[in-house]
């Protein structure tokens, strides 16, 4: 099998394996939140209130976490975002009561924010134009198999201790911020950072991003794949298939199985053809894919289409994540801390706004027209998407049509 951080820069292969950490760690404490939270006597409603809370904390401080990283720097923010995790989730496992867990909960969102937005500052800016599709997909396969394999974990510890996880989790985010401490600390800049030698560095900023068509079709595939993929697919389908298509969980875990196969296998290859054929060839692929699956989610409803389509929503998934983040760090020069925290943040926030708006609707009118929302927002992203220009160059950074 070949080495898939073979030719690229030293540092993808450290922050896959701080993604994996850090993946796999809270993969573990997914099973333990609800019922740990469960243990102090309170509602429904707030068990979900921890898990909502979390993500909103690292929703609105995405760009907080952008302006950090242009002030001081990935490296500080990266690492500073960890230690605040590892102490939250610490101190978390540590709760006596609902509104301590909830608090400190809340805390580890901001830190997960700094996180997210500094490793993927410094994966842009530390890879060279033609090798940054795959060294996304290499990166977020850290993310995928960590997910995968966190949950079985979590569930063994958690029949032993409620608050173990949250202890294996901190510790964890120990070990992975030591790794990039050490691992990160002499990172060479990339090819885009040779102005920030000087103390006016030239990077950036959000205002010019939003002027450029490439990165306004970067973050429309970002928040069509967060509301269709991440937020409707998981939420609705579920409940989809027991009171829709009248069948087991079995199916259930058949289809969100084969979705996470498919969109493994396809990952890595979706990053490399992102860098030989370009941006916007991948992304084409991925929301058509994307289209169909949905669109087949929607109108064919046998158990048998259902798994194809959430196969063919892996495939989409896989091919429209990693080449829209190589569109944001082709545009980007020197630090744009703000600008990848907005593409990220429209992510989260097509995933909050997704279940809502089509959980409302399937309320009144059936599960069609909650998945048919997802269609209508996949579809302007394809359009985008192709009416885009391209944004992987054979020529210098600064000849890129849309970099600024």
């Amino acid at each position: 099998m070949k080495n898939p951080f073979e030719g690229l820069p030293r540092e993808v292969a450290v922050l896959t394996a701080v993604s994996f950490s850090v993946a796999i760690g809270y993969g573990v404490i997914i099973p333990a939140i609800p019922l740990f939270a469960r243990s102090f006597g309170v509602s429904n409603f707030a068990v979900g209130a921890v898990i909502s809370l979390f993500s909103f904390m690292r929703f609105s401080s995405g760009l907080l976490g952008g302006k950090l990283v242009d002030r001081f720097g990935e490296r500080l923010v990266l690492a500073t975002g960890m230690g605040i995790v590892a102490l939250s989730t610490f101190l978390a496992g540590l709760s006596q009561n609902y509104g301590e867990l909830l608090l400190f909960r809340a805390f580890g969102g901001i830190g997960s924010s700094m996180f997210t937005v500094s490793a993927g500052s410094l994966l842009l800016r530390i890879v060279p134009n033609h090798q940054r599709g795959r060294a996304q997909s290499t990166y977020q396969s850290g993310f995928l198999i960590g997910g995968i394999s966190g949950p079985a974990i979590g569930g063994v510890l958690s029949e032993i201790s409620l608050r173990a996880p949250f202890f294996i989790y901190s510790a964890s985010l120990i070990a992975a911020g030591v790794i990039a401490a050490i691992f990160l600390s002499h990172s060479r800049l990339g090819e885009n950072d040779i102005a920030q030698v000087h103390e006016n560095e030239v990077h950036t900023t959000l205002r010019q991003a939003l002027r450029s068509w490439p990165y306004q079709a970067a973050l429309f595939a970002s928040f069509s794949t967060g509301w269709a993929i991440f937020g409707i697919r998981s939420s609705m389908v579920p409940l989809y298939v027991k009171n829709g298509l009248h069948s087991s969980t079995t199916i259930t875990g058949l289809g969100f199985t084969f979705a996470s196969i498919i969109g493994a296998t396809f990952l890595l290859p979706a990053g490399s053809i992102a860098d030989k054929r370009g941006r916007r060839f991948a992304i084409i692929i991925g929301t058509s894919f994307s289209t169909i699956g949905l669109s087949v989610l929607t109108f064919l409803q046998y158990p048998i289409f259902f798994i194809l389509a959430m196969g063919l929503t892996g495939v989409g998934a896989s091919f429209t994540g990693s080449p829209s983040a190589a569109v944001v760090g082709d545009i980007i020069k020197g630090r744009g801390g703000q600008v990848i925290a907005l593409y990220q943040m429209v992510g989260d926030f097509g995933s909050v706004m997704g279940p809502l708006v089509a959980g409302f609707l399937a309320d009144r009118y059936g599960f069609e027209a909650g998945f048919l929302t997802a269609v209508i927002i996949v579809i302007p992203a394809l359009l985008l998407a192709i009416r885009m220009p391209e944004t992987k160059a054979k020529m210098p950074d600064s000849d890129i049509p849309g970099r600024m």
